[in-house]
């Protein structure tokens, strides 16, 4: 039970550390050192969970009696992963109705999870090794008109999940509190307030000590990184290690106790304070943490974003008929407007990408406005107007003048 326990509140979530540091522009390095320790301390946190209840449900536990089953799970789910992602894939490549393929993405997920949860595999390492394979196959393969709106869906299904999993443990937690004997509820406080303790100090000490371990290999071997990079310093090894929250992750798992299970209510109790404190305790802290140690790493993302632009006009270009017609040339111009640096504050064409984009979003709203008089005066059904509405909302979105002012604006 207790190892149950250290798995449940092992596992930070890197949701909640990415939106508190995104807006801030961290450097990139941060951020994928996050995103990246999420999905491997997910897999294995889990799976370490799923070990210890089982043990408690069989009454002992046997290293030679788990091994053999437990490696060969992990071994299966990294070949099944990728083959049932190159499965579903070419399933959805068939599909073109947008509904139809967004609840298919969802029943691909879930169907994957329960297959490797019935054969025995891993269901996290399977489905993570799924969704790693779609996000490298699917942008070659995936219409955009699928993938906005099939991404819009899954980030609002991902953000309810959220919310449910707190709603969800509160109601357990009050039954919890009420039932309690006063000096049971003050143990059970405490038990809550050292494990909190302990899963801040023990990821402060082990990453600490990891950087100091890098900053010496830099020192030795010097810093040559595949791809410009902030190089390991103290103050990024303090923001990885401050960027702890636990989250949905350690919620859900708590929930999936069964009933009976040894000191279940103060498994519960205890995952929901560590919850709760370090996303107050870090996470409003972190972003102040990070604006006072000035970390800077130039930007690399949006480099490489211009040189990708400019290789991408250029490419285009290239691939225009030879010989000036008034249709290549608005093409040509258009090309240079969504794909050059129009956007850049600092470029030297802000002040027409400025412009442009006033314009555009004038004559827009203008458009709009026509279009809603034509409806309201009674000139077109609502049939004609929803396909207009649709038309207007696409060219508003694909607006990358706007977009990128956006941004900016954040």
């Amino acid at each position: 039970a207790a190892v149950a326990l250290g798995a449940l509140v092992a596992p930070p979530d890197a949701v909640a550390a990415t939106a508190v540091l995104r807006p801030l522009r961290p450097p990139q390095r941060l951020l994928s050192i996050l995103e990246g320790e999420s999905l491997l301390n997910d897999a294995s946190a889990l799976l370490i969970y799923r070990l210890a209840v089982g043990a408690v449900a069989a009454g002992g536990f046997s290293v030679q009696a788990v091994a053999p089953t437990f490696l060969l799970g992990v071994a299966g789910s990294l070949v099944a992963g990728p083959v049932l992602g190159w499965l579903v894939q070419r399933a959805l490549e068939r599909v073109q109705h947008i509904p139809t393929s967004i609840i298919l993405t969802f029943l691909g997920a879930i169907g994957v999870w329960l297959f490797a949860e019935r054969v025995g595999l891993s269901g996290v390492l399977t489905t993570v090794c799924f969704a790693m394979t779609l996000s490298r196959t699917a942008p070659a393969r995936v219409p955009a008109r699928v993938r906005l709106p099939t991404n819009a869906v899954w980030a609002t299904v991902v953000f309810a999940l959220n919310i449910f999993a707190f709603i969800f443990i509160g109601l357990q937690i009050r039954p919890i509190l009420v039932e309690l004997a006063p000096a049971l509820r003050e143990q059970y406080l405490t038990v809550g307030a050292a494990v909190l303790a302990t899963v801040i100090g023990v990821r402060i000490a082990w990453q600490m000590s990891f950087n100091a371990v890098l900053r010496w290999r830099d020192r030795r071997f010097g810093f040559r990184p595949p791809r410009p990079m902030l190089q390991p310093t103290a103050g990024s090894g303090l923001v990885i290690a401050w960027a702890g929250m636990r989250g949905i992750v350690t919620l859900a798992a708590a929930l999936a106790l069964p009933e009976g299970f040894p000191a279940r209510d103060m498994i519960v109790l205890t995952a929901f304070l560590v919850v709760l404190g370090t996303l107050l305790l870090q996470g409003l802290t972190l972003g102040p943490l990070l604006c006072a140690l000035k970390l800077d790493d130039g930007d690399p993302v949006a480099h490489e974003e211009r040189l990708a632009r400019e290789r991408l006009l250029q490419a285009a270009c290239r691939h225009l008929p030879a010989g000036g017609s008034p249709a290549v040339d608005l093409v040509r111009h258009e090309l240079t407007i969504r794909l050059g640096q129009m956007h850049l504050r600092d470029g030297p064409n802000a002040a027409f990408g400025a412009e442009c984009d006033t314009a555009y979003r004038s004559a827009l709203r203008a458009a709009r406005a026509a279009l809603l008089t034509l409806r309201h005066s009674g000139e077109i059904g609502d049939d004609a107007f929803h396909r207009l509405e649709n038309d207007l909302d696409w060219m508003e979105v694909s607006d990358p003048l706007r977009a990128a002012n956006a941004d900016a604006t954040e």
